[in-house]
């Protein structure tokens, strides 16, 4: 059945954060594959170590992705 990888840099997101994006990932996944795939679809979180993630610019950090967050309202 369907597995979705999310990858996130460590201590960016809180346990309730995570299960956040778990339910609402899986949920729109099953916007386009139906509700029925949607019920079989799981979703894994992977951890990343800071600066263990980057592209040809920079190396991405904990502290640079915690900036970056969006801030619940």
């Amino acid at each position: 059945m369907p597995l979705i990888d999310a990858q996130v840099l460590e201590g960016v997101f809180s346990e309730a954060e995570k299960r956040a994006l778990i339910r609402v990932l899986t949920m729109a996944f099953g916007r386009f594959a139906g509700r029925e795939m949607q019920d079989m679809t799981s979703l894994r979180i992977h951890q990343i170590n800071s600066g263990h993630r980057g592209g040809v610019d920079a190396v991405w950090t904990t502290e640079e992705a915690r900036q970056l967050k969006l801030e619940p309202a």
